[in-house]
């Protein structure tokens, strides 16, 4: 591992009065791959978009190769070798992937694009990771598995020395993720600096080099991979002893409340069946593209369902719709929260009662300002999500805190006193 190439001393950053980043610290080497851990709203993203100029700080200091640094612009961070991979996906769905890598940076013979020139050295960057994707494919017809490593190749592609790469395993399955390692121990060894972000502690002892841990928005400690205990490890993100990672939580198992019979939509759902009794979770296993997703966007009435039978409590129900899903009880927290699960330009309180409006409003359609305050309050303080105040748009949240909101508006319907 070579020299420090980013060193960030007593970063601070608010939004809207709410301080995310506390006089963090944080220093990356050459040739290292660090895993920047901690739990959900610790900070990790909002201190990597300082770094890559998403965002502004608002005091400490930043160099980047030795030489300080004022407030970065993307572009000009980009420029300076520093590529970021974020956790919700940035690419274009309606252009190919070679369009993607090269956006902004396209090639072109005179006025045109070299759309051929882009194709061929895609296909070379493509290939040297290993990665069978045809450069001229359109991105929205991929899985989003394919994306993901899209993402990696645009990065690469710019020749970065300092990758950022947030959650990157969230969406591949154990092949891609067993390239992705290939891909990082390949960029490591031409002296890359990667920061790697992930709360699947399992994977760190494959490519991890050194560990920096957030807390609050806080800097706890950093040590070498090779010294640290996983207790020790989780300790500090947590800020307390943890006994048990995963408690088992025992529950007798009680009647058959929910049952699918021979459910069949699209292509990927056929003939799935299976019984939940309360008190229990059930998992749905499968690789990518195997029909977890589909499954459940049938039942919600998101996707038509062609033939089989839904039934609560005993009776079948007519799905037509997720209204009719959620008027029996069924709700869905989708796949891809920002997509399907928020409208990120309305405030957290309109997200929460957006789904509850039902309840909120008299019977003349009049809505109760005081029943929205009171439901909005309890989702917030029930699921202990950290913003300056439920007004702020639910795009500026943290992920961890936007997931938070798309649960709390389901569990608002049953948990909140309106």
């Amino acid at each position: 591992m070579g020299d420090y190439i980013v060193e960030m001393e007593h970063i601070t950053k608010s939004f809207s009065g709410v301080r995310v980043l506390k006089d963090v610290s944080f220093r990356l080497r050459a040739g290292e791959v660090l895993a920047l851990l901690g739990e959900n709203g610790a900070g990790k993203s909002t201190l990597m978009k300082i770094m890559s100029g998403v965002y502004t700080r608002d005091s400490g200091t930043y160099r980047l190769f030795g030489k300080e640094q004022g407030n970065l612009t993307p572009k000009a961070a980009q420029g300076l070798g520093i590529e970021i991979i974020h956790q919700e996906l940035n690419m274009c769905g309606h252009l190919t992937v070679a369009e993607n890598i090269f956006l902004g940076r396209e090639k072109k013979k005179g006025w045109l694009l070299d759309k051929s020139g882009m194709n061929a050295e895609a296909g070379r960057i493509l290939q040297k990771l290993g990665l069978d994707i045809d450069p001229a494919a359109v991105v929205g017809d991929l899985p989003v598995s394919r994306q993901q490593l899209v993402e990696i190749a645009k990065a690469v592609s710019s020749n970065a020395k300092i990758i950022i790469m947030d959650e990157p395993t969230s969406a591949l399955t154990d092949k891609e993720i067993e390239d992705l390692f290939r891909i990082i121990r390949q960029l490591r060894s031409e002296g890359c600096g990667i920061v790697y972000i992930s709360h699947r502690l399992d994977e760190l002892q494959h490519i991890v080099d050194r560990v920096t841990v957030m807390r609050d928005g806080e800097y706890i400690t950093s040590m070498d991979f090779k010294d640290v205990k996983m207790d020790e490890l989780i300790r500090h993100m947590v800020g307390r002893e943890v006994k048990e990672q995963f408690p088992r939580v025992r529950c007798s198992r009680g009647k058959k409340i929910f049952e699918v019979q021979n459910l069949k939509s699209g292509k990927a759902v056929k003939n799935v069946s299976f019984v939940l009794y309360e008190g229990e979770v059930l998992g749905i296993a499968g690789l990518m593209g195997a029909g977890r997703t589909e499954t459940t966007r049938a039942i919600f009435g998101a996707d038509p369902l062609e033939s089989g039978a839904v039934f609560l409590d005993g009776k079948q129900l007519s799905i037509r719709s997720p209204l009719d899903a959620i008027r029996s009880g069924i709700v869905l927290i989708p796949e891809d929260r920002k997509k399907d699960g928020l409208c990120v330009n309305l405030s957290v309180e309109d997200n929460l009662a957006l789904t509850n409006m039902d309840q909120l409003c008299t019977r003349a359609g009049v809505l109760s300002e005081k029943k929205k305050k009171n439901l909005v309050d309890a989702a917030i303080q029930n699921l202990k999500v950290k913003l300056a105040g439920s007004g702020v748009d639910a795009g500026t949240l943290s992920g961890g805190n936007q997931q938070k909101i798309v649960i709390g508006k389901w569990l608002a319907r049953w948990r909140s006193t309106i």
